[in-house]
């Protein structure tokens, strides 16, 4: 698990590397466009909600000491929630609609590494990897928010609260280096083998989706952290499939 966690890390440096090679930077610009859209709309949002969430926590916190810094700490504590279930729903809701997109870089990735005739893009096979991503999103954001919901409410409790975001933090890059492998799984296996696969392989899910999370902080990384991820994960997944 730990050299896939280190080779999730460091893949992302291999992956500029294929991308400038090949010319493929042009793949960059459709799904960065959608991921900016997107992100301006949720943080938009947290910071518009961060005040009633911030209401809302002051009222379920079951404590009386240390009542009065929670309501000091309520609205950025609020707006600081907010933002990271959108981090959660952004992640899935961007892979699932550049999905036909990134399946189609993931591919040429493939066959330009393997010397293979590229397929051709068709309307077909963009319906199918867009189902697909909904699919996977689908399945990946249910069970990503209820462990961040059951994260943060065992971080209101002071014994945890130093280890939930950093728990909360494992299980978002979890989910975000999975969607990125399922782009080149989806060309071998159904989604319960791709499961199965991504459990085997969680260290390179976690590396990877590090590195994505870190540049979705970074703000500018919006813009092509998801084709870096998508480039990264298929060299490294492929290496990873049997022959």
């Amino acid at each position: 698990m730990i050299k896939d966690f280190t080779d999730g890390l460091g893949s992302y440096a291999g992956a500029v590397r294929v991308i400038s090679k090949y010319g493929l930077w042009g793949y960059v610009l459709i799904p960065g466009v959608i991921s900016v859209l997107l992100g301006y709309g949720i943080f938009r949002a947290a910071w518009g909600w961060s005040d009633d969430v911030g209401g809302w926590l002051v009222s379920v916190y079951p404590f009386e000491w240390g009542e009065d810094l929670l309501q000091r700490l309520a609205h950025i504590i609020g707006g600081v929630l907010i933002a990271a279930l959108g981090l959660v729903v952004f992640k899935q809701v961007v892979m699932a609609i550049a999905s036909p997109f990134m399946s189609f870089l993931s591919e040429t990735v493939e066959h330009k590494i393997a010397g293979k005739r590229e397929v051709p893009f068709t309307f077909k096979k963009m319906v199918s990897d867009l189902i697909r991503g909904i699919r996977i999103s689908l399945r990946n954001i249910i069970r990503e928010l209820l462990f961040t919901f059951l994260l943060f409410l065992l971080g209101l409790f002071p014994l945890f609260s130093p280890f939930a975001p950093v728990a909360i933090f494992i299980v978002s890059a979890y989910y975000a280096g999975f969607g990125n492998m399922d782009f080149t799984l989806e060309r071998f296996y159904r989604v319960r083998q791709s499961v199965a696969f991504v459990r085997r392989h969680r260290g390179l899910a976690i590396g990877n989706g590090t590195v994505f999370l870190l540049l979705l902080l970074t703000g500018v990384g919006f813009f092509f952290a998801l084709p870096l991820g998508t480039v990264a994960a298929t060299v490294e997944t492929l290496r990873r499939l049997p022959d």
